[in-house]
């Protein structure tokens, strides 16, 4: 009797690890996957416009090509890659980070220049003359390369807030955390895309006339509520790629970028008698964006009259 209860304390234990360690892990998923917000609003605000102007009817099933691809992005290649650096070259994660944060940069300042200076609009007639099959596989092939980018910035910051003895345990908890995303993303872009069709729907089939003047409501909004989500999505990549500048430099020994927006940001928010948190954010956000914008500017005629003819001279040589 003795030796079955000294088994079932034994077995109490286990258990008692085991939620324990489960408690934690989950934790830690939670705990990374708020660090990386910021990827993750860039993400589900910049995936939809890959399927504006196709075929109501291809709207699912290219937002799902892309979160398969996303999933694997995450899960097959960039997940143990990250693991593999961060045992073997940790000292290599933040330069590789801040090449994606200037990736971002470039991306989003790119979008405001255009908005601001008229620009050549030959791609976009070449598109146009483009099947919707072609089309398709072109915006497919963009969204995943965006996603790869998106993927890489939000496994590099969730795994440099993990905090665990071993790699068993990054990777259950990072393998979370990409999950969780890519499934929050992913299920946004899908409704976001499908709420004008199901606003005409509720419009047309409605018992009652505020029902049908709900439905009608949605289909009138979606075009300010997507251009609302494209400009969030432009902010939110240069918030996220100057933030990323910003700390990889510091972690790389250059404080003074990092020092100064913080201390200015210190400074406002002490101007202000209530929500002083939410100020000294919005400033270093702010700061982070304007220094992303910058940098992103800089580097739209390096990838014009660099980047872009060498690979052009690359595939040809091939």
């Amino acid at each position: 009797m003795s030796g079955l209860l000294a088994l079932l304390d034994d077995v109490a234990a286990i258990a008692k690890l085991a939620a324990s360690q489960i408690d934690d892990i989950a934790a830690q998923a939670t705990k990374a996957g708020s660090k990386a917000a910021g990827v993750v609003i860039d993400d589900a605000a910049v995936t939809p416009k890959y399927v504006t102007g196709l075929p109501a009817a291809r709207e699912l099933p290219i937002v799902w090509k892309i979160a398969r691809a996303s999933f694997f992005n995450k899960l097959v290649i960039l997940l143990p890659i990250a693991l593999l650096l961060n045992a073997a070259l940790p000292w290599l994660l933040t330069p590789l980070l801040m090449i994606g944060g200037a990736y971002l940069c470039f991306e989003g300042a790119e979008k405001v220049w255009h908005m601001l200076v008229p620009h050549d609009k030959s791609h976009l007639e070449q598109a146009e003359t483009l099947d919707a099959a072609h089309l398709e596989e072109q915006r497919v092939k963009g969204a995943i390369k965006t996603d790869f980018i998106l993927s890489a910035e939000i496994m590099t910051i969730s795994l440099a807030a993990i905090e665990a003895d071993n790699i068993w345990t990054e990777g259950i908890v990072l393998a979370m955390v990409a999950i969780a995303i890519t499934a929050a993303v992913y299920g946004a872009v899908a409704l976001l895309v499908k709420a004008d069709d199901v606003g005409l729907k509720i419009s047309q089939v409605g018992r009652f006339a505020i029902t049908r003047w709900f439905g009608t409501a949605i289909v009138k909004s979606m075009p300010t509520v997507m251009t609302l989500i494209s400009t969030i999505g432009t902010a939110a990549m240069l918030w996220v790629g100057g933030n990323i500048i910003v700390h990889g430099l510091h972690t790389l020994g250059v404080h003074l970028p990092y020092e100064t927006i913080h201390h200015f940001a210190s400074l406002v928010s002490q101007q202000v008698s209530a929500a002083q948190a939410v100020v000294e954010w919005l400033v270093t956000a702010t700061a982070d964006g304007i220094l992303g914008l910058a940098l992103g500017l800089a580097l739209i005629p390096v990838a014009k009259f660099l980047l872009v003819p060498t690979m052009k001279l690359l595939r040809n040589t091939d």
